[in-house]
């Protein structure tokens, strides 16, 4: 029989992760969770993907990942008539996986699906604590304490001059071959009831350290340092820019992934492999 492709939904702490990507020797997300379906499968190593690879010391709660698994595997790891294959590889799976990950969902995933090519977006938050009051040692490990109040009204009018497709050089760290050219589709600053502060970033897709560059950027706006007319140079400068700080990474988290109906997948995945051009 060919393999089954299935669709995993995870959440994961990433404090003690070297990031997603598989590392020789390093403890990763994406390493932990090959090994524990391997293990719960009785089959070889066995290879994920992602729907976005997150740095080392960011967090996730709405991953999602994909693997081409043995029919036969999948179909007998329920045990049982009358539990789906699904949910048994899941909770066979929270039996084998560590504390800091956790997966939500197993299923058999529609034809055409590709965890990373078919999603129309990705959503991540940031969370800064810039008040006393909001400063809570508990969630030290996913809320960046600052020691500035930050002007979130300011911050979130600078940032909708980023909203759009442009090429975003200034804020990715380049790769060979790789375009830097993405839609960023929204990019909110707003204060929840309790003072915390977030930033909400979507786009259809991310490069390297490009939310926490996008971060980097508006703190410096919200703290005066910088205004409206920067931010807008420093987009179409399109080369990174030194006085852009790349903030910590255990602010962030990646919250949610959309993707189109199950009729639309496979040429959704099509249209996001091609490398983009600005047309202008």
């Amino acid at each position: 029989m060919p393999p089954v492709r299935i669709r995993i939904d995870l959440a994961y702490d990433g404090t003690d992760f070297h990031g997603w990507a598989d590392q020789p020797g390093l403890r990763t997300v994406q390493g932990v969770l090959e090994a524990a379906l391997a293990t719960a499968l009785r089959r070889p190593q066995l290879r994920v993907t992602c729907a976005g690879r997150t740095d080392t010391g960011v967090h996730a709660r709405g991953q999602v990942v994909h693997a081409d698994v043995d029919a036969d595997a999948f179909a007998a790891s329920s045990g049982r008539p009358d539990t789906p294959p699904g949910e048994a590889l899941r909770r066979r799976l929270n039996g084998i996986l560590p504390a800091d990950v956790r997966v939500h969902r197993v299923a058999e995933s529609p034809a055409g699906f590709d965890a990373r090519f078919s999603a129309l977006w990705r959503e991540y938050v940031y969370r800064i604590a810039d008040r006393p009051a909001t400063q809570d040692p508990l969630l030290r490990g996913h809320v960046l304490s600052w020691g500035r109040e930050l002007d979130e009204q300011a911050m979130h009018r600078a940032a909708q001059r980023l909203v759009g497709e442009h090429d975003f050089a200034s804020f990715c760290r380049r790769r060979e071959g790789a375009t830097t050219i993405r839609t960023l589709l929204g990019y909110d600053w707003t204060r929840r009831a309790d003072g915390l502060l977030e930033a909400t970033v979507r786009a259809d897709a991310f490069c390297h350290s490009m939310v926490r560059a996008l971060v980097g950027c508006l703190v410096a706006v919200g703290e005066g340092r910088r205004d409206d007319a920067w931010v807008q140079q420093v987009l179409t400068d399109a080369r990174r820019n030194p006085a852009v700080t790349v903030i910590h990474a255990h602010g962030l988290t990646l919250e949610r992934v959309c993707y189109p109906p199950d009729a639309e997948l496979a040429s959704r995945a099509e249209t996001a492999r091609s490398v983009r051009r600005l047309d202008r």
